[in-house]
């Protein structure tokens, strides 16, 4: 037997429940993964509540993002073994001792790197490669604006930015925060409470000028992050943490010849799942070669899935949020 967190009703992170379920076998194709550690996204606060855009069939195992150690392979499975340390993406369930999955859905963790981290990789770090390279053609030498910058999508854009090259500005609400930044590997930082929080950016970009902002906040961040790109700038649009979508005025983008470029990996990955393959293929290079030095995780017992969900809602939270068995 083993332990799944289960949701029953779409509720507050509190009316989780905790139940004992009979260990899955892995069907032909799969294998069974013992759970070491499961990232969490604030979309999993969300999801449970019934507040996210799409809404899951009641009842719901949330858990997408795990890292763990193969004990059991289904028929026909060759591509890993028994004993080997592992990270993937599942559809639901990782919130628990054990799942099982398509052997092919699987990810080689190497051995420079801990499974906790490993557990907090995939969707932050594959969302920042294809944000940062594909859509916003971030090159070595530019100048990036990260908002959102202390939790776990920014940590990540954060180091990806820097193994591309870029000098990294990071955007955060406190010291702790800022402080947590510059340790992800940031190079700068602001305050972006403070009213004049444009005039400390420009000062910090006066030579090179900011070419691209990474926003996973939206909300009243959007706009004045926008009015501070360079000419030829780019907007890179990743998500709306701030629970509000900003309305921009266009003639900015005509009189800054920026753009605005939509970044929605999980769109891109559902409509050609092969391009999962390489941007992990990538990330796992470059953690290998030292290019990229993955953020810190903060962890939690995986007993403790309540309150750090609650915690990750009411940004609490500094870095990924990890949950560990």
């Amino acid at each position: 037997m083993m332990f799944q967190v289960r949701c029953e009703q779409f509720a507050p992170p509190s009316a989780l429940q905790r139940v004992e379920v009979p260990i899955p076998e892995p069907a032909t194709g799969q294998v069974q993964v013992q759970i070491a550690a499961a990232g969490v996204g604030f979309v999993d606060g969300l999801m449970v509540q019934g507040r996210y855009q799409v809404k899951p069939a009641l009842p719901y195992l949330p858990g997408s993002e795990f890292a763990g150690v193969v004990t059991e392979v289904g028929d026909g499975v060759n591509q890993v073994k028994v004993g080997d340390r592992v990270m993937g993406l599942s559809s639901g369930g990782a919130f628990a001792d054990f799942l099982t999955i398509d052997a092919e859905a699987l990810v080689a963790v190497p051995d420079i790197l801990d499974l906790p981290t490993a557990a907090g990789l995939y969707i932050n770090y594959a969302t920042a490669i294809y944000g940062l390279r594909d859509c916003g053609h971030l090159q070595a030498g530019e100048t990036a604006l990260i908002l959102g910058a202390a939790g776990g999508v920014g940590s990540a854009a954060i180091c990806v930015a820097k193994a591309m090259g870029a000098s990294v500005i990071a955007a955060a609400s406190t010291l702790a925060k800022r402080e947590a930044a510059v340790a992800f590997g940031a190079d700068h930082t602001v305050d972006y409470t403070q009213p004049d929080w444009r005039d400390a950016l420009k000062a910090l970009t006066e030579r090179k000028g900011l070419t691209m902002v990474y926003d996973p906040v939206g909300g009243d961040l959007a706009e004045p992050a926008f009015r501070s790109l360079s000419p030829g700038g780019r907007l890179l649009v990743v998500g709306f943490a701030s629970g509000s979508i900003p309305a921009l005025p266009l003639n900015l983008a005509l009189l800054k010849r920026a753009a605005v470029v939509g970044v929605d990996w999980g769109g891109a990955s559902r409509a050609d799942p092969a391009i999962n393959h390489e941007l992990m293929s990538t990330l796992m290079q470059w953690i290998s070669s030292g290019r990229l030095q993955p953020a810190a995780v903060t962890t939690r017992a995986m007993s403790e899935v309540r309150e750090a969900l609650t915690a990750q809602l009411a940004g609490e939270v500094i870095g990924k949020l990890v949950l560990t068995n």
